[in-house]
Order: C-alpha cells, then structure tokens, then sequence
C-alpha cells in the first residue's frame, strides 16, 4: 500500500469502538490524540506512546480552540450515541463560516456517508478509494487558510429492530414517568449523568438499584441524587448474558432499565438476561444519525495514511437448534439469532421455514460449511463480523450432527484457519415434545435412534425397557421396526407413532407391530414403543452353553468365558475381536452386555462363521460382525480394538499379537490355550512385545455327571488362560 501523509489526528472517545479505533491506530505506528470526558475514561485505555491523552469536559469554544491549536486534521467522532450535545459541538466546531460563493469547510456526516457510497465506474478505481477523495472535495478548505480537516462520525452498530415485548421510550424524563406506574426494583443501567432525571421520585428513587462505571464522577453523581452505597453497583462493561441474570437475581429487580446501546454496549445480553428473569424491559430509544461502521470508518483511514489498520471482527457462528422445525417451536434465543443472521445453514426443509434471511446455503456437514466460511473470510472486501447460523433439527445435543461441526469449527478456530467465536443454543428435542404429546415421562424411558441401524440391537432396548422413545428416518424405518418386532416374537408391543410433529398435519396414532409392515406414507416419524412384557435386563454375563447353537464346532465353556470376559475389563464403546470364535459364544456374551460394544468375530472355517451368524441372530444382536478370513490378514480392514480374544491362533500366535500391537499399541489382552505348544508361545510373549501387567491363570473345571444313585465329579479339559495390556508409544 501506498505510504501517505500522517495527518495530525484527534479521537474523541467515549465507547467501546473508540477504544478499540485507538488501539488499531497506535498499532499502525500512526501518533493520535484521544479526548476523554473523565478520569475513568482515561484509565480504560490501553497505554502506548504514540497514545496522548486529554482528560476533560470542552464545550463548542473549547472543542475549536484544541483542534485548531494542535492543528488537527483530521478528526474521528466515537462518542457514544446519546451523547448528542457532544457530537453536536464537535461538528459545530468545526464548522467556519465561508466566503461569499465558497463551499463551508466541513459537512456533517450525511455527505460523509455519500461519499462512501460513491460507486467506482467499470474498471475504474474502487468506491473507498473515490470515497476517500470525495471526502476531502467535499469537506474543502478552511477559509482564509490552506488546511483542511476531515471529520468523520463512528457510529456505533445497532440492532435495526424493535424487540416484542420491550417497552420503547424516546426520553429518560418519559421513562421515568412510566417507572412511577410500576412495582418492584428497578436496574437502571443508563449512566449517571441521566442519574437525576430518575431520582425526582422518592417512590422511584428508593427501588433503584443504579449500575454505572467505577470512577469517582459517576460515585459522586450517585451520592448528589440520595442513592445509598447497597444501590451502587460500580462495574465495568459489556456483560454476559448469565452476569446479567445474576445481578438480577440478587436484587430481586422487577424491571430493567437500558439504552439501546447495541451489540457493543451487550445490549443483546441484557435483554436476554430479563427475559429469563422474567422482568420488564423499559428502553430508552436509539436516537437518529448519520455516521459510518466501524468498518467503514477503517476503510477510510487506510486510504488516508497508506497504512493497514484494520482488525476485522470476528465471525459469529451459532449452531441453532429448531425443534420441530415450527416457528411456534422455536426458543427465544433460537428466533434472535436467525432474525439477526446473515447467512444460514442447514438441510433445505430446514432452511424453507426461514423466508426472511438474504443469504442461504443448503449445507450441513462441516465439509461443506467449513470451506465456505474460510473462502468468505479469505475474500477481498470481506468487512468482518458476519452473523452465521446452522440449523439442527431437534435439540442440538440430542442424536445431532451439532457436537461434531462444533468440534471441527473450534479446531479451525484453535489452528488460526478461521477467526470466528462459536456458541450453541438447544432446541425441543422430538421426544420432548413426543412425551409432552403422549403425557408420557422420558426419564424412564430407552432412548435410541433407527438412523442408519436395522433394528436388532433397537430390539434389545425394546425387550428390555416398558418405554421406547425411537427416532427414525422415515416410514421405511417403521416398516423394519415392525418387521424386527415380529421377527423377535414381541406382537404385543404397542407403538405410538407421531408424524410431522409440531405442524398442521401432525398425526399421534396407535398401532401394532404388523400394522407398522404395511404403513406407506413418507415423512418424519418419531415413535414410543410400549412394551408390557419388558424384562429385567441382565447385569452379568452367564448364559447357559446348552442356549447356543452347537452343532460339531468347539466351544469356550461357560466357567472359562465368563473368567475370559472378566479379564477384558470392557467399557462402554468398546470395539472387541474374538479371533477363532468357534461357536461365537464369547462374541455373543460380550455383545450382550451394551449395544455400545462393538464385536468383530473373525473366523477363517466356513462351518464356524455360518453357526456364529446363526447364535448372533438366536440372540437379536446386530452389534456383532462376522468376518470370514484368517487373522492375522482379515484384521487389516478394521477399526482399530481397544480388547482382543484369541480363542484360536491357527498357530499364528506371534503373527496376531503383531499386527494388534500395530493396530492399537495400547490395547488389551486375553488368550486361552489348551495344548502345551500354545502355551509354550504365549510364555515367549512378555519377552517379544511390550507387554504390562500380564495374568496366568489354569483353570480345571468338573462338572456333577450323574451315575445311578450317585453324582460324580467329571473333569472338563484343563485351561490356561493369559491376559496382558499393551504399553506402546
């Protein structure tokens, strides 16, 4: 960029934004002078030394004197925006009166603004840059002189809407008249210098609980209006929404009382807070003016010295829950943050019930979202701070695809790829609102989803649990439903179906398992399942060798598979091989006990894989995998384990534990021989692999076979059982 002069600059501050403009300034090596009203003013802001400070109150005279004798040229109006009077005097100061015929030295921000609006002919130069030179046609010379100076009027980002429900006021004196009609404590946060216009009312003064900045002015302005030392809340702001509620809620305030001071003032934050209070809201309107965005105002500083300045704000992105996808059904939080979006995205249906947003994108995986906001961001032109929000149907934490975009989006965020801040906000999760329709209670209830599943293991939650609430994908979901409740000899279940919940055509019937077969019609069904014969489920493993299929295949025995089980030490979400299963009864055991363990049986015997399929089925677990090859080949394709059980090696003992170390270098262990040779291997183990905390166990079980009158004791086959855990990096 193109080195410029540096114009001598002066910044009255008195918001957020003049803070932030002078520190952008002072980190572009630019010397400027900041005009502050009061002390506390002058200690908010950050120290640097092309920083200089002057601390003081200066009417019209005074504002031209300074400006003149500094020989300022340009100057930069960030006072707050009720701060009228001062804007006012700035501008008066500055304007001269002009000879006869010529142009007055200075024009308010009206001409500002159309010069900025000034667009650059096709191929031309940009509308900033003629903007920049517009300013300066337009703002002249002074009269008598050669210097000119420049004005331009920050003003401050507004939400551009009346809130329902928020009482407006165009005066503090037509507040104050109205708080006279009302009960309860009141939180004025207006500032003190409007202080007296609240306290002429003793009714009023005495419920006032005042927040104002911590500095001597406004303590001393407190103190002249009778407001006691408990009424005094000396505190610095923008607040959170949750510090906001909880003021109110320790003062017990009825109604609060605010300006309508913007995104940079929180007043987003303050309504929110008195929304979840419950207290009213009386809000001193935003008065008119002309002036330019922050951002604009950026822009053409830029221009001026050749200097980048800019420190674009920050993405807002916000994953928004929608409930049912009624606008009826929306949360407060929810309705806010789309009405002040500038960008949604979300599944098409989703976005078809928002009409009113300018710009929206069918997208809702993050390799759709992610790349589109760094492309905007990255673009030429993009002025920062955009409003983004994804919509999730339901509740964002309930079966949502929320949590993962929200951990992608901060690991953008934390590897500096994007410049954004990320919040969530819940929706009405369809059981919710199921269970509020069908006056059922869902604490306890199974709760589990038919996305991308066939049914068994839905089954097994049905079996065991009286209530089922079930989300699906569609009709074709009820149709396996049903299907899979016959199938499991369950025809006495009844099943509430709710479909299009929370619109006009929404339906809650009852049906059977085999009316759920024939339903045809497509839509969004969420159902709950009753089932009056639901058994207790089981909170050990330990079924009976004679409940599984057989056949001619070798079996773990009971005795040793339970012992084995209890060596794995499994979790909930485990993922489990059972290498050379057999029968598979340890796979159906292990499965049996969370439909949150995933089981990969591998087994190279045509026979043995066909009857492990046959006792999976036996049982309705589809959490069990059967993968028809030899280990240690047929486990390459696999998830990585965290448990492993070898109930036959094949005499490849060494070539497995291998290629598991490889797969997980931190997993766990258990293996059962029966012959000398495999126990000679495993012995060889702990000296070739990593190996920690390893168990031997023999076991030599006998069972009661009767003879006549007598039972003798029959001895089954000795067991040697070795369990260890990976210690890889």
């Amino acid at each position: 960029m193109e080195e410029r002069r540096l114009y001598r600059t002066v910044l009255f501050a008195g918001t957020t934004e003049g803070r932030e403009l002078s520190e952008l300034l002072a980190e572009a090596g630019i010397e400027h002078t900041v005009c502050v009203a009061t002390e506390y003013g002058e200690v908010v802001l950050k120290q640097h030394p092309l920083v200089h400070v002057r601390r003081g109150r200066m009417d019209r005279s005074g504002i031209r004197a300074f400006v003149e004798e500094g020989q300022y040229r340009l100057v930069v109006d960030a006072t707050h925006p009720f701060a009228r009077e001062v804007s006012r005097n700035i501008q008066e100061a500055l304007r001269t009166e002009p000879q006869e015929g010529a142009r007055p030295p200075f024009t308010a921000g009206s001409d500002v603004q159309e010069a900025l609006r000034t667009e650059s002919p096709e191929g031309g130069e940009s509308p900033f840059a003629a903007g920049s030179r517009n300013i300066k046609e337009a703002l002249g010379t002074q009269s008598g002189t050669e210097r000119d100076v420049i004005y331009l009027r920050l003003k401050r980002e507004g939400t551009g809407r009346r809130e329902s429900g928020v009482t407006y006021f165009e005066t503090d004196e037509d507040c104050a008249r109205a708080l006279e009609d009302t009960a309860g404590n009141i939180l004025l946060t207006t500032g003190s210098r409007e202080l007296a216009r609240y306290c002429r009312k003793e009714y009023v003064r005495s419920r006032l609980y005042v927040r104002v900045l911590p500095g001597t002015e406004s303590l001393a302005h407190c103190m002249e209006q009778g407001i006691r030392g408990k009424q005094i809340i000396a505190m610095q702001g923008p607040f959170t929404a949750k510090l906001n509620e909880a003021v109110m809620e320790q003062y017990g305030i009825s109604c609060l009382v605010t300006k309508e001071s913007g995104p940079s003032g929180g007043y987003p934050e303050k309504l929110r807070a008195a929304e979840k209070v419950g207290a009213k809201v009386f809000v001193i309107g935003r008065p008119e003016e002309e002036g330019s965005s922050f951002e604009q105002v950026c822009d053409e500083l830029e221009r001026l010295f050749g200097r980048k300045i800019r420190k674009r704000k920050p993405l807002e992105i916000v994953l928004a829950g929608i409930g049912m996808g009624s606008e009826e059904g929306l949360t407060g939080e929810v309705k806010r943050a789309v009405g002040e979006a500038d960008i949604l995205f979300g599944a098409e249906r989703l976005l078809a019930g928002f009409p009113g947003v300018r710009e929206k994108h069918p997208f809702y995986r993050e390799e759709q979202i992610i790349p589109y906001l760094r492309n905007m961001q990255g673009a030429e032109g993009y002025p920062g701070g955009a409003r983004a929000v994804v919509l999730f149907s339901g509740d964002s934490g309930f079966y949502s695809g929320c949590p993962a975009l929200h951990r992608a989006l901060e690991r953008e965020i934390r590897e500096g790829r994007l410049e954004a801040s990320v919040r969530i906000l819940p929706g009405i999760s369809s059981v919710a609102y199921m269970a509020a329709r069908t006056g059922e209670s869902y604490h306890d209830a199974a709760v589990c989803s038919m996305h991308g599943r066939e049914g068994g293991d839905v089954v097994n939650r049905i079996k065991r649990n009286r209530k089922t609430f079930l989300l699906t994908s569609g009709v074709g979901d009820i149709r396996r439903l049903g299907k899979a409740l016959l199938e499991a000899d369950m025809p006495e279940c009844e099943i509430i179906t709710g479909f299009r919940l929370s619109y006009e055509e929404e339906r809650i019937e009852r049906r059977t398992p085999l009316a759920c077969t024939e339903m045809t019609e497509e839509g969004l069904y969420t159902c709950l399942i009753k089932n009056p014969c639901a058994e207790a489920g089981r909170l050990t493993h330990g079924i009976p060798d004679e409940r599984f299929i057989r056949e001619k295949i070798p079996m773990t025995k009971e005795e040793v598979r339970e012992v084995c089980i209890c060596k794995l030490r499994l979790r909930e979400g485990a993922v489990v091989y059972d290498i050379g299963g057999g029968t598979g009864s340890v796979a159906v055991e292990v499965a049996g006990l969370s439909d949150r363990i995933q089981v990969y049986e591998v087994e190279q015997r045509e026979e043995a894989a066909a009857l492990i399929e046959k006792n999976r089925d036996r049982f309705g677990l589809s959490n069990i995998s059967v993968v028809r090859a030899a280990a240690p080949e047929g486990l390459s394709a696999l998830p990585a384990p965290t448990q492993a059980f070898i109930g036959g090696s094949g005499g490849r003992l060494k070539e497995i534990v291998s290629c598991l170390l490889e797969k997980n270098p931190k997993m766990r262990i258990v293996i059962t021989a029966v012959s000398m040779e495999t126990v000679c291997e495993i012995k060889e183990l702990s000296e070739l692999y990593p190996v920690r905390g390893e168990e031997i166990v023999q076991m030599q079980v006998s069972r009661a076979r009767k003879a006549g009158a007598h039972r003798l004791m029959q001895a089954e086959n000795p067991v040697w059982i070795c369990a260890f855990d990976f210690y890889g990096q």
